[in-house]
This record gives C-alpha cells, structure tokens and sequence, in this order.
C-alpha cells in the first residue's frame, strides 16, 4: 500500500514568524486566532511572507453499500442527482466557490449511476458503490489503494495548476455510518456516543442505524482483533471518503495547506492522522458543525476551528465559508505596517 514522505514543519522559522507577527502595529495577540492561523499558513509555506495561490476545491462523489439498511432518511439516488446538480452550478458548493475564486473540480469515485458522459464531471469511478458493510467489507484491498491513488493523483493536477491551497468535500448518501465508526474505532469513544442524526433520521431511525452501525462493528471485531488502520478505513468507508483521504495526504506531501470541513471530512482527516501523523500539521479545520460529535473529533485531533454557524450541509460548505479568514491572516502579515516604520511606539 502506498506511504506518503510528509515533513514535518521546520521550527527553525517559527521565532522569526512570531516575531513579525508580535511587531505589528497592534497590541500583542489583538488580532486573536488570526495571529495563531498566520502563524500556521507561514510555518507550512516556510515563509514570512506567505501567499495563497489558486485555491481549488475537490468535490467527491460515492454512493455507500450500508444505505440499503435504511440508515439514511435520504435514497442514493440524491448522490448523483445532486452530482448533476452541482454540474449546473446549483448546489451550495457552487454558490461558495463563486464567491472565493476557487477551481471546483467534482469527481465520480462510485456513485451508482452512469455519470461518465457528463463533460463536467471527472470519471473515476471504482464501482457503482461500496458493498454494504454490515455483511462484508465495504471495499477490497484493491479498491482501496485505487481509492487513494485516485485522490492523490487529483491533488498533484491542482498542484500542477499553481495551487497551493486545498479544499474538500463529498457527496455520499449515507457517508456519516462509517464516520461514525471510524470516529469510535480510531478515537476509542463508545460507538453509540458517535452517532447522529445524519440528514434528518427520526428517534426510531436513530436506534434502527446505532443497532445496524453496532452489528456491523461486531462482525468485523471477530475476525479483526488488531486491525491496522487502513484495514479499518477500507471496512467501512465510502470511495469518495478514501479518496479524500489520499488527497489530504498527497497535498500534505506536497506542502500545501489543507482546509478540512465538517463531520465526514474531520473523520476522513481523523483516519489519514491514523496513516501518517505528521499531515494534521497542514490541516486547517474550517467549522464545526451540528452533525453530533463532531466537536468531540475535532477535541480527537486537537482541532479548533475557525467557525461555528450551525452547519451540517457537507459538500465542504463550511471550509469554503471560513476561506475569507485565511485571506485576512494572510493580508494581516504582508500588509500591515510595524511599530518601527509606523513610527508608532509599542504599546504591550
């Protein structure tokens, strides 16, 4: 299976980066997480003055074999009808692109359903859906490293456009079932604490899914009783979740910076943590949402975010709403003046 070379961030410019930070023209720490996100974007660009360049977003699409046991309110068919939706630029995904310049890429990982004669739409499809994960393993070895391949390569063409600056997101009926046992396998909290609501389920839906979720956990437990990351991550997770995962990693590798949104995308980061922990040096997290414990997996990876707004749409929405802040951090060391040319005399 394919390793991933990510450094870790040099320390040898981090005085010099608080340095200039603290010598704004302002009162030490004014700027709040702003100074402690500036700082993040020069450490992994390894400069002092650090540019965001071609943002891109990567859009994954996949549908998942556990749907069928009803734990969604949601059919797959909203997978690629919303894929196509997102084609003629009406999702909520769009719209935020639009607004922040970035390159919206959307990719067919394994959506079930024939996409591949729509020009606008990237075909990578490994299968028309994963297997469905109560009986068997949601994908093979084979599919797995395909899974990550595909979303490393993906990564390297934003990076070949002069991108330097990478979001993602997914499209996945059902995507929050392995979230859930990956936030509970790889952070070893009680699986039943892990499960939410998802698009809408009802108290019934909810006891139906945590039973279908446990039962799942269980078959795989008797036959897997030291299983290595990966083998969990292929158990349970969606191809448009383990190509994120491998795009997180390659842009790490890359060193590029790495916007992470919601529920699923913290628990696909919380899994690529699992394969090489030096990529969360790279990762920005843009929100938490409403999704229920999603708080509890960012406290997993030590994650504060940068926004919280009550969002649970997916897709990458909630990273691509907390861009503007990046721009700011960015626009905050290049641009504002310091004590000494400013004439000003420090005031902290």
């Amino acid at each position: 299976m394919r390793t991933f070379d990510i450094k870790q961030l040099n320390e040898s410019l981090r005085s010099d980066i608080r340095a200039k930070i603290d010598n704004l023209n302002k009162p030490k720490g004014s700027l709040g997480r702003l100074e402690s996100l500036a700082e993040q974007i020069c450490m992994i660009e390894q400069t002092l003055s650090p540019e965001l360049r071609h943002p891109c977003h990567l859009l994954f699409g996949g549908d998942h074999g556990v749907e069928r046991e009803g734990v969604s309110v949601s059919p797959r068919d909203v997978t690629w009808q919303q894929m196509l939706n997102f084609t003629n630029g009406g999702g909520g995904v769009n719209m935020f692109c639009r607004q922040h310049g970035f390159d919206l890429k959307i990719i067919d990982m394994g959506v079930d359903y024939d996409l591949k004669d729509n020009p606008l739409i990237i075909n990578r499809k490994i299968n028309r859906g994963t297997k469905n994960f109560l009986y068997e393993s949601a994908m093979t070895a084979d599919e797995y490293c395909r899974a990550i391949d595909t979303g490393a390569a993906l990564v390297e063409m934003c990076a070949d456009e002069g991108c330097n600056v990478i979001c993602f997101g997914e499209m996945g009926i059902a995507n929050t079932s392995p979230s859930s046992i990956w936030m509970s396998l790889f952070g070893g909290i009680p699986l039943d604490e892990c499960i939410g609501v998802g698009a809408g389920l009802d108290s019934a839906g909810l006891i139906h899914k945590r039973d279908v979720l446990r039962r799942s956990v269980e078959r795989f437990q008797k036959t897997n009783s030291c299983p290595c990351p990966a083998d969990v991550i292929r158990e349970f997770g969606g191809f448009e979740m383990v190509g994120a995962i491998g795009g997180m990693l390659r842009a790490a590798e890359l060193g590029m910076i790495v916007m992470v949104d919601g529920f699923i995308m913290s628990a696909c980061a919380l899994a690529a943590i699992q394969l090489n922990k030096n990529v969360r040096q790279y990762m920005v997290f843009g929100h938490c949402g409403d999704e229920s414990g999603h708080r509890r997996m960012l406290d997993l990876m030590n994650a504060e975010p940068l926004l919280h707004l009550g969002l649970r749409l997916g897709e990458g929405t909630g990273a691509l709403c907390a861009y503007p802040l990046l721009e700011s951090a960015v626009r905050m060391v290049n641009e504002m003046n310091n004590f000494d040319n400013a004439k000003i005399t420090k005031y902290f």
